[in-house]
C-alpha cells in the first residue's frame, strides 16, 4: 500500500469510526475541499474542516462510508464511495485525494 493510499484508508478508518481528531490528523493543515462544477474551494483550512465534521457528519447515527472502488495514480487516490447516513437514500459519491507529504492537501467531492 503506497502512503498515499495509506493516509486515504487511515481518514475513511476514522470517518467510519466517528473519530474527528483521527480523522483530521489525516489533513494538512491547509486543506481545500471542492465540489465541482464550483471553481472556490467549499472548505479551507483544519478548523472549518474539522466544524464541518463535528456539526454535519459525525453526529448522524447511521453514517458508513462504503469502499466501492480505489485507485491509486502516484500521490491521488480516487475511491469510489456509497454513502449511507446523510440522506435518506444510499449517496454514490467519487472522492478525488490529493496527498503531500504525509497529509491530504485537496479533496474533490463529485
Amino acid at each position: 500500500m503506497s502512503t498515499a493510499e495509506h493516509i486515504v484508508q487511515a481518514q475513511l478508518d476514522a470517518y467510519n469510526a466517528r473519530d474527528l481528531q483521527a480523522f483530521v490528523a489525516c489533513y494538512d493543515e491547509q486543506i481545500e475541499v471542492f465540489r465541482p462544477p464550483a471553481a472556490e474551494p467549499v472548505i479551507t483550512g483544519i478548523a472549518a474542516l474539522a466544524q464541518h465534521y463535528a456539526d454535519k457528519r459525525f453526529n448522524l447515527p447511521d453514517l458508513h462510508a462504503e469502499l466501492v472502488n480505489r485507485m491509486v495514480i502516484g500521490q491521488k487516490v480516487i475511491d469510489h464511495e456509497r454513502v449511507h447516513g446523510v440522506a435518506e437514500h444510499i449517496v454514490e459519491a467519487a472522492a478525488v485525494y490529493e496527498v503531500s507529504g504525509q497529509k491530504i492537501t485537496r479533496v474533490w467531492f463529485y
